[in-house]
């Protein structure tokens, strides 16, 4: 047998999990047999059809043991899965409210969700340990998405400050040249400047205004993470005036804590019913200066509230010259189930509604600062 089939049967096995019917005749020892040990903890030849089903103890000092072997034999990415299948099939959740179980758990944007969904269980014996195993991965996710944020958000708000028909003190003379180099006249040396480019001066310069609202009910755990990381980064920016609104039944104005995302998370309360008519009616009362403002919603479009007057609202929104910007998702999974009816509604009314990644989401909101056309992802 070659190395490559061997490889590929040492897999196979793994996968199966032994017994008579795997069908690989392959035996493991040392370290391939104590992550088959792992696998079997978890997704134990017990179901009905032959099928893995589980058999993890339910103890914490067994899971803390358990997820202490998976970190140790398997890669971030799929000790991550292994911890999402131990919650969700075991109903291990309980045991998370456990100090060790939180030390022992590899953090991730997932894990953070599942953490405020139990928020109001946490024990305060409990509670700073979430809090950091929570900061962690806002830390995390900051480093990885602000400076790319920043720096599109910033040249998107320059952009849109030019002045197109600028006085002589508020030319730009570089950005000028630039914009008519093919006006160059080689016999008499000079660029004519068919078109001059100024910059607002700092004393009349608008502030763009930057709303975020969130649904918060239990689907969209992730988008609620990334939102409460992007409406930090957000708010760090002078230009920009940003508010966070959650929603779900009720409407919570977080915009008082955006300087610390942490708070933000924990002051969500995921889960329940949904009102997005409410919640716009909410984000509508705050707007002042429409033209300069961009609103997010992010939501699957299940309404729970009144379905025609949240498109009325949308309407009225757009007309008064909001830019209106929908997602049925802030994530890395791609779009959930959502509402189609609704979205379709949105299209026609001229807003789509389109999942989004977070590394995709400087470009989208670089776009609507700009009053570009949204650069929607393929489906």
């Amino acid at each position: 047998m070659t190395t490559a089939e061997d490889e590929r049967m040492r897999r196979w096995r793994l996968v199966l999990g032994g017994g008579d019917a795997d069908g690989t005749g392959r035996t493991l020892t040392g370290t391939d047999s104590a992550m088959d040990r792992a696998l079997t903890a978890l997704y134990d030849r017990k179901g009905r059809g032959g099928d893995r089903a589980a058999g993890l103890g339910a103890s914490a000092p067994s899971v803390a043991r358990w997820l202490g072997d998976v970190r140790r034999y398997f890669p971030g990415s799929v000790v991550q899965v292994m911890q999402r299948d131990a919650i969700d099939r075991l109903g291990l959740d309980a045991l998370l409210l456990e100090p060790e179980m939180l030390e022992a758990v590899e953090a991730d944007v997932h894990l953070v969700g599942t953490l405020l969904a139990l928020n109001k269980a946490i024990p305060e014996t409990t509670r700073e340990t979430a809090r950091a195993v929570v900061r962690k991965v806002v830390d995390d996710l900051e480093r990885r998405l602000a400076g790319r944020t920043r720096a599109a958000l910033t040249g998107a708000l320059d952009r849109s400050a030019r002045i197109g028909r600028p006085r002589h003190r508020d030319i730009d003379w570089d950005r000028t040249i630039r914009a008519n180099l093919k006006n160059y006249l080689p016999e008499h040396r000079t660029v004519v400047p068919e078109r001059l480019v100024g910059h607002g001066r700092a004393s009349r310069a608008v502030r763009k205004e930057v709303v975020l609202c969130i649904d918060q009910s239990g689907s969209m755990a992730a988008s609620v993470v990334y939102a409460a990381v992007f409406g930090a980064v957000l708010a760090s920016m002078r230009s920009l005036a940003t508010r966070l609104v959650v929603f779900d039944t009720a409407v919570v104005d977080l915009t008082d804590h955006l300087d610390d995302p942490v708070d933000v998370l924990f002051g969500t309360r995921l889960g329940g019913g949904t009102d997005i008519n409410r919640a716009l009616a909410h984000c509508q009362s705050r707007i002042t200066r429409p033209a300069d403002t961009v609103l997010v919603l992010v939501s699957d479009l299940y309404e729970g509230g009144i379905r025609d007057e949240m498109a009325k609202r949308v309407a009225a929104l757009k007309a008064s010259g909001v830019q209106l910007v929908v997602l049925l998702a802030l994530s890395d999974e791609g779009a959930p189930a959502y509402d189609r009816e609704h979205a379709a509604t949105l299209a026609a009314l001229g807003v789509p509604a389109f999942a989004c990644t977070p590394d995709h989401f400087p470009e989208v909101m670089a776009a609507a600062l700009e009053k570009r056309p949204l650069p929607v992802p393929e489906a």
